[in-house]
């Protein structure tokens, strides 16, 4: 099981931050932005055996305020948003692409 109730996951997820906001104030006057995506749960191979089990599958569709998963779309989305010039002053952000997941 993943998320909320492994230590090790929950540290390595927080060190990203954590490096993502260290090295945007490092390198910001190179102006180079460092950012980072959180993915919430994702429709992809490396989640099927969690959305084929219904009462994982729907402790976790209870948890996201949007009840559903996201897609690799969703993801896609936030990228191409850092990668334009729109996010030109946008550093040291950690996005969450969760449908709310952390909003809870």
């Amino acid at each position: 099981m993943r998320g909320i109730t492994v230590p090790a996951y929950t540290a390595s997820k927080h060190a990203i931050a954590g490096v993502t906001k260290a090295l945007s104030n490092e390198w910001a006057k190179e102006r180079i932005n460092v950012n980072a995506i959180a993915p919430g749960y994702i429709a992809t191979e490396n989640t099927r055996a969690l959305r084929e089990d219904p009462a994982r599958n729907k402790a976790i569709l209870d948890r996201i305020p949007e009840g559903r998963w996201g897609n690799p779309s969703d993801i896609a989305g936030c990228c191409m948003f850092l990668a334009s010039s729109g996010a030109d002053y946008l550093n040291g952000a950690v996005l969450n692409i969760d449908g709310g997941w952390l909003g809870r």
